[in-house]
């Protein structure tokens, strides 16, 4: 796992200057490479390539980047894992190819050599975002993994393309104005995220999951469209239109052979390696194939909370105990994790409010301390039907779609009115008559989530309330125009089932842009690589081939990947509610961060900025703080982007110093 930038530049600026910024917006990445460090620049075509190493495989001088081909074509900037190295590396000798070490950096160059860059990636397993040189063509090309696992922004500054791994490397050239786009501003009050493309500044995108982007370097400022070599619709469609005719038994063997492969292949290593363990079904069947096909236990970290409600250590400890891997655990109290606060905006270089960055944050630190590379369970709610949406959705609205909207609408506002934790309190004394999907800690949110899409048209107006926070963030954020995303975008293919939508969209969107971008963020800023199984691409085109039936079954959720976990874990250790760390920021603003909100949502500081409605935005503080309204979600939001914005002031201050 890497940090890369580059820059091509038609202003005839010498190529000792063109590497000095590269090699400075590559410093900037330190973090995501602290082991060594590189640069190279061709000072005829105006090109320059900046690195940082986190050394995994073949820690030698041989493993060193930026790296030319054997042919002398190619160079290269990689950040990432390519998992069949081994595997091309076989192929390519027999192809005549000949290796001077073990990296797989110098393999997917001679895979390049070979078949081309598109030909390249086609045949690449793996989590990548690379830049490419061709010295022959006098292209660059820029590339990301299908899923989307790995970061890469480019955009234009002056006679400029630039890319990096993260937006904090634009600092380091000396033309970027960081303009802060109000639109995206807008997208991320919608979801948390800054969703791709967009990023937070005007004229910076981020490259899309599965795209080459190839770059002429006469023309670099004439950017085209990224273009696809993985689509991860025709995947749906093939898998939809030709689901798997198996039995039960059979597609449970075909689903763990591949997971065995996949987990197999993220365990290669030159440095210590380990799994985040959480005690659910992803994370466990994870560890589970770990333990079985390794040589030595695994090691597991896992970080509990000195709360016991919104504590999971105890699971994770019951999984690692049955499986017998060398397990760590660390229980935080509220001020370990308010201290990662203020880290966060430069952890994320753009607004960024999912809570649980805390936690992964947290237990990636955890892991740090004892291996360089960590495996994770993320991806299999989407996959494999997880998430409680993908469940109610459709039931609830052939309970309530039936009913008048002006009815419906009513009743929304009825029960909006009475405050989380007032519903808490209330059906807690009445737990014993009720169901159990209301016999739970969080039940006065899910009242809350009921009453927020109660009134919706249709169950796709649901799903897009659920995946939303400010149901009008143009009204927010100033002078703001909402951007057409892949969630609205009307000409976008849609499956014609409402859950194989709502599980397509989280794919694209959710996933990539926010579980992701989360995991990626948080291990690198510790110099962690975090490598994620279940996201291999063929195991995402066989969960596609998957008939619903066998992801969700009896109300039960993620049902074959549950078979295959029962071979190695007993199910009374997995069947239960999901627990996660939760962070209480609802009491925490009201409580131990008031301070700092009050600071950063001072009214007259909101009009001065002129990025928010400072009115709303108060209201909403107003509203939390008596307990008339749970507002924690839109707060946090708010806070994220406030707390972003002072940083960035104080990032801009520093480089006009410097």
């Amino acid at each position: 796992m890497c940090g890369i930038a580059g820059i091509i530049d038609a202003s005839g600026r010498a190529a000792d200057a063109l590497e000095g910024v590269a090699s400075a917006m590559a410093s900037t990445l330190r973090h995501r490479g602290p082991d060594d460090h590189g640069s190279w620049a061709d000072p005829e075509h105006g090109i320059a390539l900046g690195h940082r190493r986190l050394s995994i495989l073949d820690l030698t001088d041989e493993g060193r980047q930026p790296m030319v081909s054997a042919s002398s074509r190619y160079v290269i900037v990689f950040n990432g894992e390519i998992y069949n190295h081994r595997e091309l590396r076989d192929r390519l000798e027999s192809r005549g190819h000949a290796f001077r070490g073990r990296s797989d950096t110098e393999v997917l160059l001679a895979a390049v050599d070979e078949w081309g860059a598109r030909g390249a990636v086609d045949r690449l397993n793996g989590m990548f975002a690379f830049g490419l040189w061709d010295r022959s063509e006098c292209q660059l090309h820029l590339a990301r993994d299908r899923i989307g696992e790995k970061p890469l922004y480019y955009g234009t500054i002056g006679s400029a393309l630039v890319f990096a791994s993260e937006l904090k490397a634009f600092d380091a050239h000396p033309g970027f104005t960081a303009e802060i786009d109000r639109d995206s501003v807008a997208s991320f009050f919608r979801f948390k995220y800054v969703p791709s493309p967009l990023s937070i500044y005007r004229g910076i995108r981020k490259l899309p999951a599965a795209s080459i982007l190839s770059i002429d370097a006469d023309r670099p400022t004439d950017v085209p469209e990224p273009a696809q070599y993985w689509d991860a619709a025709e995947v749906a469609q093939r898998g939809l239109a030709d689901p798997f005719r198996g039995s039960v038994g059979e597609a449970a063997h075909e689903l763990e052979s591949l997971l065995v492969d996949a987990v197999g292949l993220r365990m290669q290593a030159d440095v210590p390696l380990g799994a985040f363990l959480s005690g659910g079904v992803d994370s466990s069947t994870v560890v589970a194939i770990m333990q079985a096909i390794g040589e030595r236990p695994a090691r597991t970290f896992t970080i509990g909370s000195t709360d016991r409600d919104n504590d999971e250590a105890r699971y994770a400890r019951a999984v690692a105990d049955h499986l017998g891997t060398e397990h760590t655990e660390l229980f935080v109290t509220p001020s370990d994790a308010m201290d990662v606060i203020p880290d966060l905006p430069t952890m994320y270089d753009e607004p960024f409010a999912d809570s649980s960055q805390i936690p992964t944050f947290l237990v990636s630190r955890l892991a740090r301390e004892h291996v360089t590379v960590s495996l994770s369970g993320d991806g299999g709610d989407e996959l494999f039907g997880g998430y409680d949406r993908y469940l109610w959705v459709e039931k609830l609205w052939k309970d309530v779609g039936w009913i008048p909207p002006w009815f419906r609408r009513r009743a929304a506002i009825a029960l909006g009115s009475v405050s989380p934790g007032s519903w808490q309190r209330v059906l807690a004394r009445s737990s014993a008559t009720l169901p159990k999907s209301l016999q739970h800690r969080m039940a006065g949110e899910k009242v809350h989530k009921l009453a927020g899409v109660l009134d919706a048209a249709d169950p796709d107006e649901i799903y897009r309330r659920l995946v939303s926070h400010w149901r009008d963030p143009a009204a927010l954020v100033l002078g703001s125009r909402e951007p057409v995303t892949r969630l609205t975008e009307p000409a976008a293919w849609r499956p014609q089932g409402l859950t194989d939508r709502m599980m397509f969209l989280d794919l694209l969107t959710y996933l990539p842009d926010d579980i992701l971008a989360k995991v990626d963020r948080a291990s690198m800023s510790v110099g962690l690589e975090a490598r994620v199984p279940l996201l291999d691409h063929r195991v995402v085109e066989f969960a596609w081939s998957l008939p619903f039936a066998l992801k969700v079954r009896d109300g039960k959720s993620k049902w074959l990947l549950r078979q295959v976990l029962s071979k190695y874990v007993p199910s009374s250790l997995i069947d239960r509610p999901k627990t996660g760390f939760g962070i209480p920021i609802g009491a925490w603003l009201r409580g131990p961060l008031r301070d700092w909100a009050e600071t950063l949502l001072d009214e007259r500081r909101l009009r001065q900025e002129g990025f928010l409605d400072a009115l709303l935005v108060r209201r909403m503080w107003r509203e939390h703080l008596s307990g008339k309204r749970d507002r924690q979600y839109l707060l946090w939001d708010a806070l994220n982007f406030q707390a972003w914005l002072e940083n960035r002031r104080g990032a801009s201050v520093a480089a006009a110093v410097a």
